[in-house]
């Protein structure tokens, strides 16, 4: 069933191209859009790979849907599409340009014959999986498994910066209606993957009072899963690289914090056996014991959410409890995992892979936060002209605490509905 939604009526040309933060009259579908394209033969960093282009507004099948983005969420999708790593969309989807974007708040244009959920005029926002639907996995298995699965912005054309992104229906979830647009854009991406790390893996769920060690604790994923861990009943101990970081994290909900600086055990793992071993082992020892002054002496962490990979990934195995889990949802820091495997298969412990979130781990996620359960922890917003340099600033890891946006045809910050941004118009 649709949102029960009041469309605004207002006066508007109908044309074929309209300029960033005009509005077209609802339903009316452009042949033209505003978009920061990437194409093929710019790969690199984001400053030079995205440029703005006028393109071509997508074509509908029976089950999409068109979305005017209103805001779209800043997250390291762009970074790696922008530098083609760690593969080219390009490679996955042939097209000659490439919109990247993978989270969106907006309002529904068009839809296809085929769509009966949503209506033009919902406020929405979207999750980034899609599949094809028609096999084993999608009918009664885990979405994510299908072999149809890939990400909307990143392995598919059509992301969400642009001013209309088209998106399979069953991406869409109802707005929060508290939040302004940007609010509303920046979150979903990284808050149902952090709800899939530690919701989505059994029989290693998270559970209430288990420690779970959150590395990256200030930034998009970081910040959500502080907060899940604190809304399960359970304990977050969070790692940042910045001191002027640790209240952002502590007033989430985290029981302790630790600053990865004090500690020098990062990187691939020395040859074990070497003396270099031996240096990196006790420095991972002393990492354990600053993690035993907050969960107790001899408490391991039940679960590590890793993500910057490469770096932290052997100390990442060595804390977690025997029996416990390392999820991982990316490399920041690199690829090259490395660790010491006697750890691993002796006191068996899990590593697992995970990669966003099937439509009901999302809803799941997205209900905590229209019920006001979850803060966005919206920290930057740029505007629309300044879309490369906020990837600039995430690459060079000097954004914020929490979570980016960028405007895209909102025309100003702090609007809550489509009536606030036509007023703002002027």
């Amino acid at each position: 069933m649709a949102l029960d939604t009041t469309i605004a009526h207002y006066n508007a040309p109908e044309k074929d191209l309209y300029e960033m933060g005009e509005m077209p009259p609802m339903g009316h579908v452009p042949k033209q859009m505003y978009a920061w394209a990437i194409r093929r033969e710019r790969h690199g960093e984001p400053d030079t790979a995205m440029l703005e282009e006028v393109v071509e507004v997508p074509k509908l099948d029976s089950q999409d849907v068109l979305v005017l983005v209103m805001a779209a969420g800043i997250n390291y999708n762009g970074v790696w599409a922008a530098l083609g790593q760690p593969i080219s969309p390009f490679d996955g989807h042939k097209q000659p340009y490439h919109i990247a974007g993978s989270d969106a708040s907006g309002i529904v244009w068009a839809v296809g014959d085929r769509v009966t959920r949503w209506k033009v005029g919902d406020e929405v926002v979207i999750h980034c999986n899609q599949d094809d639907g028609d096999d084993e996995e999608c009918n009664g298995g885990d979405p994510m498994y299908s072999p149809s699965q890939r990400i909307w912005g990143y392995e598919t054309p059509d992301g969400s910066f642009s001013q209309f992104t088209r998106v399979q229906s069953q991406q869409l979830m109802p707005r929060p209606r508290h939040l302004t647009w940007e609010e509303s854009s920046c979150y979903t991406l990284t808050l149902a993957t952090a709800y899939r790390m530690l919701f989505g893996h059994e029989p290693h769920d998270l559970k209430p009072g288990q420690n779970v060690l959150v590395w990256g604790a200030s930034g998009g994923l970081g910040s959500y899963a502080i907060q899940l861990i604190n809304t399960a009943g359970a304990n977050a101990i969070g790692v940042i690289s910045d001191e002027s970081k640790r209240d952002f994290v502590m007033g989430l909900g985290a029981k302790g914090v630790l600053n990865r600086k004090d500690f020098d055990c990062w990187g691939q793992l020395p040859k074990v056996g070497s003396d270099e071993y031996a240096t990196w082992f006790a420095e991972t020892r002393k990492f354990g014991k600053a993690i035993w002054d907050i969960t107790g002496k001899g408490v391991n962490v039940d679960m590590v959410f890793e993500h910057p990979g490469e770096s932290t990934f052997p100390v990442s195995t060595f804390v977690v409890k025997k029996g416990g889990m390392v999820v991982i949802c990316a490399g920041t820091t690199g690829f090259n995992l490395t660790f010491d495997v006697r750890y691993m298969w002796m006191h068996q412990k899990r590593l697992q892979g995970s990669h966003f979130a099937h439509l009901k781990q999302a809803s799941a996620a997205n209900k905590l936060m229209l019920e006001r359960r979850l803060d966005p922890c919206m920290s930057e917003v740029f505007a629309w002209s300044d879309l490369p340099e906020a990837h600039m600033k995430m690459l060079r890891n000097e954004h914020k605490p929490g979570n980016m946006a960028v405007l895209v045809q909102a025309p100003k910050t702090g609007l809550r509905t489509l009536e606030d941004a036509l007023e703002a118009r002027g």
